[in-house]
């Protein structure tokens, strides 16, 4: 999740996120060669080292010594002068007018390459987001929200409490992941991260029976700069793997790993969730994840990788091995750079789409939405709307499995939530 700025009393400790780490309180979860040397002008054959235009001196073999009239070179023998030369605009191979011309050129055609493609994406997610949804595409009681890390060190009270029950109560939400870390780098959690955990565990299940909390374990990965958690590293995956057994053992009902940024087919990831999946289950607990977007285009984290370093999305054949291992994979279907409503719509659609394609039944799906307000590159808040997010699911669940049971969304985030976001999704969601 990417870093969304938590007010006075929602600030705390800092975690991963998409594109940064998860923040507690904020988020965390999103980036031509010239050609070389310069053409040279023809340049014009004299023959002799004789100049144009100049008669030829010397014995032309006349008799008796005396030396014959110099002989006059015929016009049409001369050789013709140099023309001048093409001016810059007219020259497409020599000097440096014709390199500037051919640069000009080449930009002008990579531009179009890069445009044209780009201009009928946005077009197919306007159309995207057409059309009707069917009937019964709401909440099928199996929705999430992330929330703060207020909730287990102390700043939330048994009022705050009561507060969020009576705000989810009759609605679709039967999971929360409660921000209990950072993770260290080295894949330890201390446990004075989360001193109010029981409190919170047993005051929702007072006042919101069924309703599950997980505990929202994040950090920034060394991906894409020198510090951070490093999976690589055998002994960091063993540490995060005691880090679960111990917040199961404090009482939580699951595990929410949010790890970022987490680059496609990554296998040592792969690996901890198999490790993972197979403490939590054990303890009848959940294993879910935050997941980044899928490839709206096909391999296009490859190429966004090479132009910025952040290759941001998954292939859909990444995410679904990620959803095979685990109970609950959620969608991280905001930051998405959508300049528009519609645009944005169209690529929650999408998504949702090509999400459903790849996790198994079995596998709750929940798709993010944006319960946040931010202007920033990635994140156009006047865009990425609850409304726009809530049609964009309902379409695209339409669309590729309109009876899908285990489907939800997640709301991100509670400390950043206003009223127009709760209606939004009541209206549009829960009805």
């Amino acid at each position: 999740m990417e870093h969304v700025g938590g007010s006075g009393s929602e600030s705390g400790r800092v975690g991963a996120g998409a594109g940064a780490g998860p923040d507690p309180e904020i988020r965390g979860g999103d980036l031509s060669a010239d050609p070389e040397g310069e053409g040279r002008e023809a340049e014009v054959g004299l023959g002799d080292g004789a100049k144009p235009g100049e008669p030829e001196t010397g014995n032309r073999g006349g008799s008796g010594g005396t030396d014959a009239p110099a002989a006059t070179v015929p016009p049409e023998a001369a050789v013709p002068p140099r023309g001048p030369s093409a001016p810059d605009d007219e020259s497409s191979t020599g000097g440096r007018g014709g390199k500037a011309m051919w640069v000009r050129r080449s930009l002008v055609a990579v531009l179009v390459a890069l445009l044209v493609p780009a201009l009928g994406a946005e077009i197919a997610l306007r159309l995207n987001y057409t059309g009707e949804v069917s009937d019964g595409t709401y909440t099928r009681g199996q929705d999430a929200i992330w929330l703060g890390h207020a909730w287990v060190d102390g700043r939330k009270t048994d009022a705050d409490l009561a507060a969020l029950a009576g705000r989810l109560k009759s609605t679709g939400i039967r999971d929360l992941y409660v921000h209990s870390g950072p993770l260290e780098h080295d894949g330890t959690l201390p446990e004075s991260d989360y001193p109010k955990a029981a409190w919170l565990i047993e005051s929702v299940h007072r006042e919101l029976p069924g309703v599950r909390v997980q505990a929202w374990l994040g950090d920034k990965l060394a991906t894409e700069s020198p510090d951070g958690l490093r999976l690589q590293n055998a002994a960091t995956r063993t540490a995060i793997v005691a880090s679960t057994r111990q917040i199961l053992a404090a009482g939580f009902e699951g595990a929410h790993l949010d790890l970022e940024p987490l680059h496609s087919g990554d296998a040592n990831y792969l690996d901890l969730l198999d490790r993972l999946h197979e403490v939590t289950r054990a303890d009848h607990a959940q294993l879910s994840v935050a997941a980044h977007q899928i490839d709206p285009l096909p391999a296009f984290h490859s190429f966004w990788g090479t132009v910025t370093n952040h290759p941001k999305w998954w292939s859909q054949a990444y995410f679904g091995q990620v959803a095979r291992r685990v109970d609950q994979i959620a969608v991280m279907s905001y930051d998405t750079m959508q300049p528009l409503q519609s645009l944005y719509g169209g690529y929650v659609a999408q998504q949702t789409s090509l999400a459903l394609e790849v996790t198994p039944a079995g596998t709750d799906l929940l798709m993010g939405l944006p319960f946040f307000h931010e202007n920033r590159f990635g994140h156009h808040g006047a865009a990425e709307t609850v409304p726009a997010a809530v049609r964009g699911v309902r379409l695209g669940l339409s669309r590729t499995d309109a009876d899908r049971t285990n489907f939800g969304v997640a709301l991100y985030v509670d400390f950043a939530a206003t009223e127009a976001d709760w209606t939004a999704y009541r209206e549009g969601w829960v009805r």
